[in-house]
């Protein structure tokens, strides 16, 4: 399974629509992967480029949306600075628990 991709822009103005196309493909992706014996529900955002704190908010429904299935998701080729933005908001373990000791 190649996983999911976020698109190169996600700002506040296209984030709803993003979510409504995201949010399906998400369940289905989850439901194949939970069907193989898998656990991670990967999503690259190696493409995402230009992006505002509502890409958080998108991140944190899929990882839910993920949690509620009873898959974990697995955030891939993430930019620095969305990581720096998720630390400034305070969400940064949400969407990148600390590896288990």
């Amino acid at each position: 399974m190649s996983g999911l991709k976020l698109p190169a822009r996600l700002r506040m103005d296209g984030a709803r629509a993003a979510w409504a196309q995201m949010s399906p493909a998400l369940r289905a992706e989850a439901a194949q992967v939970l069907a193989a014996a898998g656990r991670e529900v990967r999503l690259s955002a190696a493409e995402l480029k230009d992006f505002d704190s509502s890409a958080l908010s998108l991140l944190l429904s899929a990882a839910r949306q993920c949690s509620e299935q009873g898959a974990t998701l697995k955030l891939t080729d993430t930019p620095e600075k969305l990581r720096e933005l998720a630390r400034v908001y305070g969400v940064a373990e949400l969407l990148w628990p600390p590896a288990a000791a």
